[in-house]
């Protein structure tokens, strides 16, 4: 049975991936951070009692600014795959918490890297990179497309990914940069844009709430669906050679259009209930990401199958269900 280890597992892909890899077979282990309540809720489902002997299932309290009890872990675990997930990802909250960002979402990958090494673990390592390391690059945007971060998560974010080139050049490790554009669910936090748009036209719609405030309207995105990109994580690391991807739909929408398409799925006119607010926009701005997915679906057989106005749909729908009281 093969062990995986993800970092980040109680995040939207985190828990995407391990109900993945659970599917597939794998005996797969998760890191969290302790903290005084419980935030295991997207993981919630796939939880097992520790004591059947058929568990399949793990969690470790750790932390990615503790480099002995990431060699300690991984000592005893000896994974086979290691998906590196977890972050400070929110981009708007980098600005105001820099160095916290450098040093988990940058550094943190580099305690990572290294704890592998000193351990002397043959295993496959993906780093989750992402499309904010383009910036003000204009698109559409490839794995040759030079890096211009606009935020301290951007710049952590390309830090990490050439750390994750160094190991692999340096010490053979089959490492792999997943280039991962924007990609949504139902299970993204509500701080994120698009589901904050989604939860607010659901409650809207629903009578609980009376306005939704968001910053920059006109700033165009690559949004995708979560489960199909974790897929891509998992193909990358199956492949023969480590190579890096962008992973991404090829189109793009405005923060204006996602909130239009939203409103309009609940039959409500966006402009009546929509103003605008200065403090969610960002210092300096990514004016538009689109990505090329061509060596995804050339190497990997890899093709987003959902666009932004099924995710659109897909999530409003499931934010009305939850806030829709049970008879």
């Amino acid at each position: 049975m093969k062990k995986a280890l993800i970092t980040g597992i109680t995040g939207q892909d985190g828990s995407y991936l391990a109900e993945l890899l659970l599917a597939k077979g794998y005996e797969v282990h998760g890191l969290i951070r302790r903290a005084s309540t419980f935030n295991t809720k997207r993981i919630d489902h796939l939880y097992e009692d520790p004591h059947q002997s058929d568990k399949r299932l793990f969690l470790h309290y750790g932390d990615l600014t503790d480099g002995s009890r990431l060699v300690t872990l991984l000592a005893s675990i000896r994974p086979v795959e290691v998906y590196h997930l977890a972050a400070q990802s929110h981009v708007r909250v980098s600005f105001d918490e820099p160095e916290y960002t450098g040093d988990t979402t940058g550094m943190g990958t580099t305690r990572l890297l290294e704890a592998i090494r000193m351990v002397g673990l043959d295993c496959r390592f993906y780093q989750a990179s992402s499309s904010e390391m383009f910036g003000a690059t204009p698109p559409p945007q490839n794995e040759d497309t030079p890096f211009y971060p606009r935020s301290p998560y951007g710049a952590a974010k390309v830090y990490g990914y050439w750390m994750a080139r160094n190991y692999r050049e340096a010490y053979d490790l089959f490492a792999v940069n997943g280039i991962l554009f924007n990609h949504e669910s139902p299970r993204r936090g509500e701080t994120f844009v698009t589901r904050k748009i989604t939860r607010a036209v659901a409650a809207i719609k629903l009578g609980k709430q009376d306005r939704l405030y968001l910053g920059n309207l006109s700033a165009c995105r690559d949004w995708g669906y979560a489960p199909e990109y974790v897929e891509a994580m998992w193909r990358m690391l199956q492949h023969d050679t480590p190579s890096d991807y962008v992973v991404a739909t090829g189109t793009s929408y405005s923060v204006r259009d996602f909130v239009a398409l939203a409103f309009d799925h609940v039959g409500l006119d966006w402009e009546k209930y929509v103003d605008h607010d200065t403090r969610y926009e960002r210092p300096t701005e990514v004016d538009s990401l689109i990505g090329d997915a061509s060596k995804a679906t050339t190497e990997l057989g890899w093709k987003a199958q959902t666009h932004v106005p099924e995710l659109v749909r897909i999530m409003v729908d499931a934010d009305l269900a939850a806030l829709t009281p049970e008879d």
